[in-house]
């Protein structure tokens, strides 16, 4: 299992990987809320910018399959995917770095992202996006934009202490998140990944349910030593995907974690704990890999509060993540 990665280490790592020159953007002035485009300058002043890719995320793969959902869905939502009838899927794995050549075997490629998107019946689409860690570093897009920016101001001839030291003082959620171990996968198929932010599902009888999705591998969660990790190929994850789909479905229970009494609904920070109820909203069944693989990423967009009737947004860095893909999107057509 992998080692936590001290915390200089992290700081100069995501520094060195941006191109020299790049301008890391200041902070608003305080009681300012983030534009979309601020958050996404801060993400290209980690990562750089780099033409025709996302700012987060950038190296990925597109796959197609369906979602069946369960018998219990329909009582926990009202939204047309939940009704007993399956509908198609594309679903994107990628990387967590704006770096779209990252080696998969690197540090920073985890924590590693699912996006899906399901096609519904009248013809709109609904989103998900989801990574393989159960938390987030920051409980607002305003906090992260700060954290950010303190990692992008902090590399190796930034003095003492640096501003990511200043900021992890007083954040150690994200200290936490920054630090702890996120092992390499066998595969993007043997992770589960976890849907941060909190959703309010209505069934078609009222009830309000509150909830975050959890999309747990049948093949079960299968990670690499560091030793192992480190003699894959750079490319070794989108190598297997292709090859796991060819051999048959890869299979997600997608499940949703229910909100308790107290549990803190707009922040993505908190996990809840693993005592919470669960209920089984279905199966999404990865068959096959998208043709022109490229062209698709390209012409990808996914927006979390893109949602259905019986669905609502709760935590609002759902709308502020939702801003700001758009604007790395429009970068990326240039």
């Amino acid at each position: 299992m992998s080692r936590p990665l001290p915390l200089f280490v992290f700081a100069i790592s995501v520094v060195l990987m941006y191109p020299a020159g790049a301008q890391t953007p200041s902070a608003p002035p305080v009681g300012q809320a983030s534009s979309p485009e601020q958050l996404v300058d801060a993400l290209n002043g980690v990562f750089g910018s780099h033409p025709g890719s996302r700012a987060v995320h950038a190296k990925g793969i597109v796959l197609e399959g369906s979602f069946t959902p369960s018998v219990k869905a329909s009582t926990i939502s009202k939204a047309p995917h939940l009704q007993r009838t399956a509908v198609p899927v594309t679903v994107r794995f990628s990387n967590f770095a704006g770096i779209p050549d990252i080696p998969d075997n690197q540090g920073l490629a985890s924590p590693r992202g699912l996006a899906i998107k399901f096609r519904l019946p009248d013809g709109t689409d609904s989103d998900i996006v989801a990574h393989s860690f159960n938390g987030f570093p920051s409980p607002t897009a305003d906090d992260f934009r700060d954290l950010l920016i303190a990692l992008g101001n902090s590399g190796p001839k930034a003095s003492k202490p640096t501003p990511l030291d200043n900021y992890l003082a007083t954040h150690p959620i994200a200290k936490a998140f920054l630090t702890a171990p996120k092992p390499a996968p066998e595969s993007y198929g043997t992770l589960p990944y976890y849907g941060v932010n909190t959703f309010k599902f209505t069934n078609g009888e009222g009830l309000v349910t509150f909830g975050r999705y959890q999309f747990l591998p049948k093949a079960g969660a299968h990670y690499l030593s560091d030793g192992d990790a480190a003699n894959k190929a750079e490319n070794f994850l989108g190598a297997e995907i292709r090859t796991r789909a060819e051999q048959g479905p890869v299979d997600f229970t997608v499940v949703l974690q229910v909100a308790a009494a107290g549990d803190k609904l707009d922040d993505p920070s908190v996990a809840w704990p693993d005592t919470r109820q669960l209920v089984e909203l279905g199966t999404i069944s990865i068959t096959k890999v998208v043709k022109n693989n490229d062209v698709a990423q390209q012409e990808l967009l996914f927006l979390p509060n893109a949602l259905p009737p019986g669905i609502e947004v709760q935590d609002p860095m759902i709308n502020a993540r939702s801003a700001a893909y758009p604007v790395s999107y429009a970068r990326r057509q240039k």
